[in-house]
């Protein structure tokens, strides 16, 4: 059904989305249904919205494996509201091969900042041998290689889009997995879907106007945080659980 109403959209590649690039953002975060999402979809092409397009798919799958220290220093700093915070992944866009080592910064100001650099394939499990990917996050980050190993896969299918006037960028990612990489549990959020509103900026969003019409509320949710959450019994979830519960809820309705 999602390829089907992705089909009513005019693409954009991603030679064009490097207008929206949105490196230095904004983010709302929302969650939502597949029903709903499909409203979405339907009302968002009638105002305009393109879809990214790559390799002639418009819903992509992405693989990422998120870093972090022994004591899940990232985790536990989102967790307790550090205003200032970081992430450390390898993301691989399964489409077209392209793999990239990631840094991505919240300042405290509420802005997102990602730095990315390509890498090897094969280095997308395990960056940390490859010296130029090491030598990038020693610059990039507070942590080095040394100090960080995989903790969490996640996997997903995402739709990408782009408002007419190129001012913002929608992610939209459904069919969440999660795989802890210490201790290799695995978890799922069945029907749920996750929206990401990329900003640079207060503009005014259409976006926005849709979202509130169909009465989906911001919520905001850390893949790499409720991906741990439920398939690490041995970390502190904190307010994590009641996101988890808060989720829960709106995917059964």
């Amino acid at each position: 059904m999602l390829t089907d109403l992705l089909a009513d959209f005019l693409p954009i590649t991603l030679t064009e989305m490097d207008a929206v690039t949105l490196m230095n953002r904004i983010d709302t975060k929302y969650v939502t249904t597949v029903p709903v999402l499909e409203e979405l979809l339907r009302q968002a092409a009638q105002r305009g919205y393109r879809v990214l397009e790559t390799e002639s798919t418009r819903l992509c799958p992405y693989d990422s494996i998120y870093f972090d220290t022994p004591g899940l220093r990232m985790f536990t700093d989102h967790r307790n509201r550090k205003l200032v915070r970081q992430k450390v992944r390898t993301r691989v866009y399964l489409t077209s091969g392209a793999t990239f080592l990631e840094v991505k910064r919240k300042n405290n100001h509420g802005r997102t900042r990602k730095k990315r650099t390509p890498i090897p394939g094969e280095a997308f499990r395990d960056f940390r041998e490859f010296p130029d990917a090491a030598s990038y996050l020693a610059v990039k980050s507070d942590f080095t290689a040394a100090q960080i190993s995989p903790a969490l896969e996640t996997r997903f299918d995402r739709i990408t889009l782009v408002n007419a006037a190129k001012t913002e960028r929608l992610t939209i990612d459904t069919a969440l997995h999660f795989r802890n990489q210490r201790n290799g549990a695995e978890a799922d959020i069945p029907g749920g879907v996750i929206i990401e509103l990329k900003q640079d900026g207060r503009v005014v969003s259409e976006m926005k106007e849709i979202l509130r019409a169909l009465r989906v509320k911001e919520l905001r949710v850390s893949k790499y945080c409720i991906g741990t959450a439920l398939t690490d019994p041995t970390c502190r979830p904190g307010r994590f659980k009641l996101k988890l519960r808060r989720i829960q809820k709106v995917i059964s309705t």
